[in-house]
């Protein structure tokens, strides 16, 4: 057994994956004991009864730019050390084998016990992904108190240095992302990208708030990109859900183009947000579920903060651009983000959010008008649609006078 699996059982985690390696087989012998062959690159098989993975072992050599250029040598005389040489991370380069003896030659079990995250050779450089994975290792470690090793962070410099992260291909990107956005605190992978440089290239519309001021008086915290982790750690511990905290995460980016001139204020923030964030969706591909809330948050965060001094027709206005009255769940996730803003500040961290009872009130009210009655009432087509705005906007005033 080797890898994740090894590595969260010293860790004493939950063991989700086991792999394998086999040494000294060939795929003949794999497929004549009923194994099913998967990989096309490399070969992998799964076992006949329990599916988990068996990889023979296998060494890499770089022959090209990017994250494929490599070529891979699989036969039976390829060593067990040599197979775990191969890997990213000296945590990922143990083995156990079926009496229960960790085969550790890399020293992988000293780093679990200094919380190191650390490359096992200089050939860490020669792929990109390695950048993504070690943030996103980091990300999932950080509750356990793990860094990256400072040599290692010097490594991941360099991919970035020489262009390599510019080659990954958007899926990768984004389901790296997609991963990260599923941890507990999922700041620490944007930046741990951010200190090797890579977030500048992979996610340039985030990096670009870091350094950019915001109003003191709103903002303790000052910092847009300080601001933004914050967030998407206040929505991580407000919702498990991803699209949330991706929207946590992308509400803001408007303010990483404002004109120098005119910081510390940001008007007009939301919808060049908006422009930025279609083009980092439509880069990596993002889901459309992610996208469209996200673009929602950008666009009518700052509507929702200001629920209680906004009339009733704007109040309807906003719920009807959420779609709320089809999809009442995006209109859940819609608050939810806005309140991971509003508490993602230094001091607010606790702070009740009431613009979101006041949203549900005025949409829960708006909800209730009774459409049939008024098509009963001889109402009919754009005559119809605008005796059902009118009502709901009356609903929502009279709900919200408290009469």
């Amino acid at each position: 057994m080797v890898g994740g699996a090894v590595r969260d059982k010293l860790l004493g985690l939950p063991v989700k994956d086991r792999d394998w390696v086999v040494v000294g087989a060939t795929p003949a012998e794999m497929l004549a004991q009923g194994y099913s062959q998967v990989g096309q690159d490399f070969p992998v098989f799964l076992h006949p009864e329990t599916r988990e993975e068996y990889a023979l072992a296998r060494t890499e050599r770089k022959t090209a730019a990017g994250y494929k250029g490599f070529e891979v040598h699989a036969a039976p005389d390829v060593t067990l050390a040599q197979d775990l040489e191969r890997r990213d991370l000296t945590i990922n380069a143990m083995a156990l084998s079926a009496a229960g003896d960790l085969i550790d030659p890399l020293n992988g079990r000293r780093d679990l016990q200094q919380l190191l995250l650390r490359h096992v050779s200089p050939a860490f450089v020669e792929d990109p992904v390695r950048v993504l994975r070690v943030a996103r290792f980091a990300t999932r470690l950080a509750p356990l108190g793990f860094k990256v090793a400072d040599e290692t962070n010097t490594l991941m410099q360099q991919i970035v240095a020489a262009g390599e992260v510019d080659a990954l291909v958007p899926e990768r990107v984004w389901s790296e992302v997609e991963r990260a956005l599923n941890e507990p605190q999922p700041s620490i992978f944007f930046t741990t990208l951010r200190d090797c440089g890579a977030l500048a290239r992979i996610l340039p519309e985030v990096d670009a708030l870091f350094g950019v001021p915001q109003p003191e008086q709103y903002h303790p915290e000052i910092d847009t990109g300080i601001h933004t982790m914050m967030v998407l750690d206040s929505a991580a511990q407000l919702s498990e859900d991803p699209e949330v905290r991706f929207a946590a995460l992308c509400h803001d980016l408007g303010k990483g183009n404002t004109p120098r001139d005119r910081w510390p204020s940001h008007h007009g923030h939301e919808e060049r947000g908006a422009k930025l964030l279609q083009s980092l969706c439509q880069r990596l591909r993002v889901p459309r579920g992610f996208r469209e809330l996200a673009l929602l948050a950008a666009r009518y965060h700052t509507h929702c903060h200001r629920a209680a001094e906004l009339r009733p027709e704007t109040l309807l206005k906003t719920l009807e651009a959420l779609d709320a009255f089809r999809r009442p769940e995006r209109l859940a996730q819609f608050l939810l983000t806005c309140e991971a803003d509003s508490r993602g500040r230094t001091g607010y961290e606790e702070s009740a959010y009431p613009q979101a009872a006041r949203f549900e009130l005025a949409h829960r009210v708006a909800s209730a008008v009774d459409i049939r009655s008024l098509v009963a009432q001889g109402h009919s087509g754009e005559a119809l649609a605008n005796e059902i705005h009118a009502t709901r906007v009356s609903a929502i005033r009279t709900a919200l006078s408290g009469k």
